[in-house]
């Protein structure tokens, strides 16, 4: 069977709240975006690159998701940003899933340097394109992956790496269970409060 490839891109940009909500506000209203002023501070390829990083987010989610995430309230905002960036990134779905979840699901809410060392070394031996990596890239997906989880609530702060209580409200649960239920163990849920939120 062939594994999907993990993608590292994700270290140029952290959660991108702000841009994710701005850029999905044009898609919705189909206009154009001035990437430049409105996402670049006046710099083109500052703009460019940050627009490409939160298109390429923004299009995993369907349009029912888009509108929660222009016009829900901030925690919501935040989670569905995180939702885009585990869709579009395997890895750090797969962290989330592997490790927070199950730590999570016994009561164990810290999360350790250990804990992302091991998960990697697992992941070596599925992900050749791991070891093809340098040291300082190395370093980066983990500072930007823990930065990710403290953005979106997920952990407390990137010291103490405490996983938080995960609270989704109903559309938030609708929009997710409707796209594939499975990817609610993003956001910590047992198999069976997973099994509860199933369209019915």
């Amino acid at each position: 069977m062939r594994r999907e490839k993990y993608d590292f891109a994700f270290t140029s940009s952290s959660l991108r709240l702000n841009e994710m909500v701005l850029v999905a506000g044009h898609i919705l209203n189909d206009s154009e975006i001035d990437f430049v002023n409105e996402l670049g501070a006046g710099k083109s390829a500052t703009g460019k690159r940050i627009y490409r990083e939160v298109i390429k987010r923004l299009s995993c989610l369907n349009r029912q998701q888009l509108k929660l995430l222009v016009n829900s309230s901030l925690d919501v905002q935040k989670q569905l940003a995180y939702f885009a960036a585990c869709k579009t990134y395997l890895f750090i779905r797969d962290f989330a899933v592997e490790v927070l979840r199950e730590k999570y699901l016994v009561f164990d809410y810290e999360v350790t340097d250990g804990d992302y060392l091991s998960f990697l070394r697992r992941k070596q031996d599925l992900h050749p394109e791991i070891e093809q990596l340098t040291e300082t890239t190395i370093k980066k997906i983990k500072q930007v992956t823990f930065k990710i989880l403290e953005q979106a609530g997920i952990i407390n702060n990137i010291r103490e790496k405490e996983i938080q209580p995960q609270l989704l409200e109903i559309e938030l649960l609708d929009v997710i269970a409707n796209d594939n239920p499975e990817l609610l163990k993003i956001f910590l849920l047992s198999d069976l409060d997973i099994e509860n939120s199933r369209p019915q």
